[in-house]
């Protein structure tokens, strides 16, 4: 498998089935593992860290159930195809933007990434499309086995699993389900949402997780405490909370329907005007005019397009999806101006 082959397709996340996914855009669960014959990462020297990416490598090419995870090795990555990796989700920025003898492992599907030396020595997860924790859960956790017949994996009888930060000791598991809430925000509920999540310990983050800002009204929301708890609890927390969230979304889009169809259908229909005909358009532009699109097909304001064809324009119109396309380097500008272009040719063939 090369990038260049990903950046026409699809990954898991951006598939548009499974429950809820006209509200749920994926499930994500994330475990930190540490190896228990290496010091962690911030103390590793460049052969600790050489060593623990060749073992893993071996050691899960050795087995039956992992030997046909594609690994890249991230180290040599020009910076272009780790920021495409970012975008699709399969890497974190930080993993992007660090030092040294690093990797990552994905899947055909996309629906596993297994991080090497990330912030932990291993950062494994696996997404799906919709609300499906369960499902998430039940393919991580035969993961995580096979996984561990390979590698002895740093654990506490008191503890649990032992990790890099003192905020993933324990089950090193993180659950998180990102939703798109274009009606919260345009109620301005959004706020009100957020703070009731914190009260009981759920982190809302922006698309690209920590540190970012939410683009295209879509919000992360995940567990906050790893320690003291099962797996099953965690999942159960964000499990419990993610369908009450998808209920206010659904009602703040009725009472915009009851309020003013016409003019909801109309900041509907001029975002898929703008999308189709704008000369130049930034990622933070689109992002938010699809949103409004993706809302309006939903609804049935829109009839001509389906949301999986939107969320691929989530991900294409991305800075470096979109010069992975297009086959070469662009500045900003040049970016702006391809990416309306784009768009013109991906809207315009659902007219015909």
């Amino acid at each position: 498998m090369e990038i260049d082959d990903l950046a026409s397709t699809s990954g898991e996340w951006l598939r548009g089935i499974g429950p809820q996914s006209d509200i749920v855009m994926s499930s994500r669960i994330r475990l930190a593992r540490n190896l228990a014959d290496f010091p962690f990462i911030r103390q590793c020297n460049d052969i600790d860290r050489a060593n623990i990416d060749s073992t893993v490598r071996q050691r899960l090419g050795s087995n039956k159930a992992l030997r046909d995870l594609t690994f890249i090795d991230v180290a040599t990555l020009e910076a272009l195809d780790r920021q495409f990796l970012v975008e699709r989700q399969l890497i974190s920025r930080e993993h992007a933007n660090s030092d040294g003898a690093r990797a990552v492992a994905i899947d055909g599907q996309e629906q596993l990434s297994l991080m090497v030396n990330e912030e932990d020595h291993l950062r494994i997860q696996v997404m799906k499309s919709g609300l499906d924790l369960d499902g998430a859960w039940a393919q991580i956790n035969e993961l995580d086995d096979q996984i561990e017949q390979q590698l002895t994996y740093a654990f506490h009888e008191q503890f649990g699993y032992l990790t890099a930060c003192p905020t993933n000791v324990g089950t090193g598991m993180r659950v998180s389900v990102l939703v798109h809430l274009p009606a919260l925000v345009i109620t301005n509920q959004i706020e009100k949402v957020f703070r009731s999540l914190q009260k009981i310990n759920l982190v809302v983050r922006g698309l690209y997780g920590e540190g970012t800002q939410a683009m295209g009204d879509f919000y992360q929301v995940s567990n906050q405490i790893t320690l003291g708890k099962s797996e099953k609890e965690l999942i159960d927390q964000v499990g419990d909370v993610v369908p009450v969230v998808i209920d206010y979304e659904r009602k703040a889009r009725k009472f915009l329907i009851e309020e003013d169809q016409n003019e909801l259908f109309d900041q509907v229909s001029r975002a898929y005007g703008m999308l189709q005909t704008a000369r130049r358009i930034s990622s933070e532009e689109t992002m938010h005019l699809l949103s409004r699109v993706r809302m309006g097909i939903n609804l049935g304001l829109i009839g001509d397009l389906e949301i999986p064809q939107v969320n691929e324009l989530f991900i294409q119109t991305q800075p470096a999806h979109l010069q992975k396309i297009h086959q070469s380097a662009l500045s900003t500008d040049e970016r702006n101006i391809e990416r309306a272009n784009f768009l013109h040719r991906n809207l315009k063939s659902q007219d015909n």
